[in-house]
Parts: C-alpha cells; sequence; structure tokens
C-alpha cells in the first residue's frame, strides 16, 4: 500500500511538467488557457491523492491520547 501512494506522487510529479501545453492556445469555456486547466486538474488530482494517503496510512499511535497524572507543576 505504501509503494501505491509513492508511485501516485512520483505519476503526478512527472504530469506536473505539462511540456506538451506551452504551445496549445485552446480555450476551455471560453476564457480558461489549456495549460490553466490542466493544472487545476493535476491540483484537485493531488488534494485527492493525500487525502486517500491520510486517510488509510496516518499511522494509529498519533490519535492515541497520552493521560498524565501525578506530576507537580505540570499546571505551569
Amino acid at each position: 500500500m505504501p509503494l501505491i501512494g509513492w508511485l501516485l506522487t512520483l505519476l503526478l510529479l512527472v504530469l506536473h511538467q505539462d511540456w506538451w501545453q506551452w504551445e496549445n492556445d485552446t480555450l476551455f469555456l471560453g476564457f480558461l488557457p489549456a495549460g490553466l486547466a490542466w493544472h487545476m486538474g493535476i491540483s484537485l488530482a493531488a488534494a485527492a491523492m493525500w487525502a486517500w494517503i491520510v486517510w488509510f496510512r496516518w499511522p494509529a499511535e498519533l490519535d492515541e491520547e497520552v493521560v498524565v497524572t501525578g506530576q507537580k507543576g505540570a499546571e505551569s
């Protein structure tokens, strides 16, 4: 499972370098350049990927509460 997260990260890193969009003059929705639309898609894909990684790979021990009792001076 960790390998999938690394592979997705590398894939997005490679797709972010959109050298094939440099000469593209296409407008989406009549005003949005192709390169900007591509980067919007990459940003949404990156957000979805990180949400997936956090959801499935977050270490459970970080969510455990630590209860400390009996220490003097802990109030300050």
